[in-house]
C-alpha cells in the first residue's frame, strides 16, 4: 500500500490514504493515542504533506513521548553544535527532549531546545537535582548512577546518538535491546542495526517517519 499523508486544513486533522486491492482506503491519525484509524474520505480543502511538514502540523496537539539524546560529556565542537542544533529542532517540531541532564552533548541539546522555547527533562544519575545543567527544565534526580541509561534508552520512542564512548555505547545497544529506533549522528559507536545518518535533516525526516508509523 502506497502512503501518503494529507492535512485537511477545514478539520485540522492528518489523514493518509492508500490503495489495497485496488480500493482506496483512509485512515485517520490520533495525535495522543499516535495511532491510525479506519475512516471515511475527509471533505474540505486538503494538502498532500511529507512527514516532517505533517508533525509541524500537529504540534501541540501530539502526547509527549520523549525523544532521546545521547553523548559523551567530553565532546567535540562539531558535536556539540551538531547537538544544540537538533535541540531546536526538535523544540519546533513540538518534541519532547529527554537526556542525562549533565554537560558536553547532553548540555548543548538541552540548551538549544531550551532557547527555541522547549522544556528539557533531565534524567540525572545523581541524587541532586541541582546537578542538572542549567537548560534543563524538569531536573529528576534518580541517585541509580548509570544503570538510568537503560531508563533513558527504554523510555524513549526515538534514541539519537551524538559521538560517544562506552556509555553511549550501552545506551545504543539498550535501545535496540528495547525495539527502539536508534539514530547516530557524528562519530558514535557502531552498533547493528542502527541506522547513521549523514545530517540532522535527514535524523528529522527519520523520526518524523517513525511517529507517524
Amino acid at each position: 500500500m502506497n502512503t501518503h499523508f494529507i492535512w485537511s486544513i477545514d478539520e485540522q486533522t492528518l489523514y493518509k490514504v492508500g490503495q489495497s486491492d485496488s480500493v482506496e482506503k483512509w485512515h485517520c491519525f490520533d495525535p495522543w493515542d499516535l495511532s491510525w484509524s479506519d475512516s471515511t474520505a475527509p471533505t474540505g480543502q486538503l494538502n498532500t504533506v511529507s512527514a516532517h511538514q505533517a508533525l509541524l502540523h500537529l504540534k501541540g496537539k501530539l502526547r509527549h513521548l520523549p525523544i532521546g539524546v545521547i553523548g559523551p560529556r567530553e565532546a567535540s565542537h562539531k558535536e556539540l553544535v551538531l547537538a544544540e542544533t537538533l535541540g531546536t529542532q526538535l523544540a519546533e517540531l513540538g518534541l519532547q527532549l529527554i537526556c542525562g541532564g549533565k554537560n558536553g552533548v547532553m548540555e548543548a541539546v538541552a540548551k538549544g531546545y531550551h532557547e527555541a522555547g522547549g522544556v528539557a527533562i533531565g534524567l540525572l544519575p545523581d541524587e541532586d537535582w541541582r546537578l542538572a545543567n542549567n537548560y534543563i527544565g524538569i531536573p529528576i534526580a534518580t541517585g541509580i548512577g548509570r544503570a538510568r541509561n537503560a531508563i533513558i534508552a527504554q523510555a524513549c520512542r526515538v534514541l539519537v546518538a551524538i559521538g560517544g564512548g562506552y556509555g553511549t555505547l550501552s545506551e545504543m545497544a539498550y535501545g535496540k535491546q528495547f525495539n527502539n529506533l536508534v539514530l547516530a549522528l557524528g562519530s558514535a559507536p557502531q552498533v547493528p542495526d542502527v541506522i547513521y545518518c549523514d545530517s540532522i535533516e535527514q535524523v528529522k525526516e527519520l523520526i518524523a517517519a517513525h511517529w507517524l508509523s
